[in-house]
C-alpha cells in the first residue's frame, strides 16, 4: 500500500459543532438538491434505461455524431464513440428495436448490436437495484448497532455513512450521471468503505488505550491512506476508462470518487466531533 503522510491535525482548536459544521452543511445542500431535482423530475435522481427501458444500437459509419442524431426520427438520448472501432452505440428511450434497426438500415449503418429494455423489466430492475441498496445500508446499521451497543458512536458511523451516499447522488445530478446498474454497484461498495474507515475510527478511540487525540491520529494513519489509495486508483480507472470508452466503469470510478471524497471529510471532521463529545460529555464521562 502507499504510505501518505498525513498530517497532525490540531482538533482542539475547533470545536465540535465547528468541525460538524462543514459535512452537514454538505450533507443539508445535497439533500436540498436530490429534494429540489425531485420536484421537477419526480425522482431525485435520473434513471438510466437500464431502469426506465429503452433501446441501444451499435452501428459502423463515418457519418458524424450530430449526422447521426439527424438519421433517426426519434431523438437519440446519447451518443458515444466506441474508441478504435469506428463505431457509434446510440440509446434512445423508446423500446421499439424493430424501428430503430429499419432507421439505421435505411442511413446505410451496418448495425452491429441491438437490445432493448421494456420499460416494465426497467421498473423492476430499479426497484430491485433500491430494495438492494436499501436492505445492505439497514443491514450495514444493524451490525453497526450491535457491534458497539451505544448510542452515539454507532449513529456516528451511520449517519457518515449515509452521507457518503446522498452526496454522490446529488453529484450525480449535478454532472448528468445516470442512475444505472453500475452506479447502484458503486454506491453499494461506498457503504463498504465508509464502514470500513468510520469503524477503524471508532475501534481506535473507544476500544484501545491511549488519549483521545493519539487514537484518532493512529486512526487517521491507516484510514486516510487506505481512502486515498482507493480513491487515487478509482480516478485512474474512470480516466482510462472514459479515454477507452469502456461502458459503465466512468460512471462507477466516478461516483466511488465522489464518495471517498466525502468519506474523508464525514469520518474526520464529523464522526471525531461525535466521538469526542461522547467521550468528554457525553454519556460516556
Amino acid at each position: 500500500m502507499v504510505a501518505f503522510d498525513v498530517p497532525d491535525v490540531e482538533y482542539t482548536r475547533y470545536s465540535n459543532r465547528q468541525l460538524a459544521a462543514i459535512p452537514l452543511a454538505v450533507l443539508a445542500l445535497a439533500l436540498a438538491v436530490l429534494a429540489g431535482w425531485y420536484i421537477m423530475t419526480g425522482a431525485p435522481v435520473t434513471p438510466g434505461i437500464a431502469f426506465t427501458g429503452g433501446s441501444e444500437i451499435q452501428i459502423v459509419t463515418d457519418d458524424s455524431q450530430a449526422a447521426i442524431e439527424d438519421a433517426f426520427p426519434t431523438e437519440p438520448e446519447s451518443v458515444r464513440a466506441v474508441r478504435g472501432e469506428g463505431s457509434y452505440i446510440v440509446t434512445f428511450q423508446s423500446t421499439d428495436t424493430d424501428a430503430i434497426r429499419q432507421s439505421a438500415d435505411q442511413a446505410g449503418y451496418e448495425v452491429e448490436s441491438v437490445q432493448g429494455t421494456s420499460a416494465t423489466f426497467g421498473s423492476r430492475t430499479q426497484q430491485l437495484g433500491l430494495l438492494g441498496l436499501g436492505v445492505a445500508f439497514v443491514g450495514m446499521a444493524l451490525l453497526v448497532f450491535a457491534m458497539f451497543r451505544t448510542f452515539v458512536p454507532s449513529i456516528a458511523v451511520v449517519l457518515s455513512a449515509f452521507s457518503d451516499i446522498v452526496i454522490p447522488l446529488a453529484l450525480m445530478n449535478v454532472f448528468g450521471i445516470k442512475l444505472s446498474l453500475g452506479t447502484v454497484a458503486a454506491l453499494l461498495m461506498l457503504i463498504g468503505y465508509s464502514v470500513d474507515s468510520d469503524i477503524l475510527l471508532n475501534n481506535h478511540i473507544l476500544r484501545r488505550r491511549g488519549d483521545f487525540y493519539e487514537s484518532t491520529y493512529r486512526a487517521m494513519r491507516t484510514g486516510v491512506t487506505m481512502t486515498l489509495t482507493s480513491l487515487s486508483a478509482m480516478a485512474v480507472m474512470a480516466i482510462v476508462a472514459t479515454y477507452f470508452d469502456i461502458p459503465l466503469l466512468p460512471e462507477i470510478g466516478t461516483v466511488l470518487v465522489f464518495g471517498l471524497t466525502a468519506d474523508l471529510m464525514n469520518t474526520y471532521l464529523m464522526n471525531v466531533s461525535l466521538l469526542r463529545w461522547y467521550k468528554y460529555e457525553g454519556v460516556a464521562r
